[in-house]
């Protein structure tokens, strides 16, 4: 009993020095030296302030820039609370929020259907992308408020499309944050009403 104990405890404290330091230390320095953009969060600075992370979402008030997914993670966007919403599709909270979304959408641009990616959460809640149609649908708005052609933020629209990972993994994809930092670059922001 007493040598049966001595191997467990020496076990768990083996493996916890392996698998609980040693295992994450060398994993994050490997990060480091592979991966070193990522690693610290691929953060996207503007003036020497950080403006937001190429790999999470945020939320964008003003009319005059392009909006993300909404999200179900915490109060939007929100890293510590990551996940979907678990709603499933006969939930009326869940009805209700997409309703009331495709009705601000459709308001925007009458004439056009609404992309899914608009009216849904990602699994995580913290997207940074957009498809393409989602970004074309924005466009009317967009011009309109940053006086600007609807080619000029289409032609942004097309530089910030991302294909297919490898070819093959995915979908097509546009960036919100680099989409609506290179909007500020060719318009004047636009102000939040």
């Amino acid at each position: 009993m007493k040598k049966n104990l001595i191997t467990a405890i020496l076990m768990t404290l083996v493996t916890t020095i392996l698998f609980g330091l040693l295992f994450p230390l060398v994993i994050t320095g490997l990060a480091q030296v592979l991966f070193p953009k990522q690693a610290k969060g691929a953060l996207m600075t503007r003036n020497g302030r950080v403006v937001g992370s190429r790999l999470i979402g945020q939320s964008f008030a003003s009319a005059g820039y392009f909006h993300s997914r909404p999200s179900s993670a915490g109060t939007g966007y929100d890293a510590g609370n990551s996940g979907g919403s678990n709603l499933g599709p006969t939930n009326q909270s869940l009805m209700a929020r997409v309703q009331t979304d495709a009705d601000r959408l459709q308001a925007e641009n009458p004439n056009a259907e609404v992309p899914m990616d608009l009216l849904t959460t990602s699994g995580s809640g913290l997207d940074p992308h957009i498809s393409p149609e989602a970004a074309e649908f924005q466009v009317p708005r967009i011009a309109r408020e940053r006086g600007l052609s609807e080619d000029v933020v289409r032609e942004a629209i097309r530089q910030h499309t991302e294909p297919r990972q490898f070819g093959f993994l995915g979908e097509p994809r546009v960036n919100v944050l680099e989409l609506n930092l290179t909007l500020d670059d060719i318009s004047p922001k636009p102000t939040i009403r």
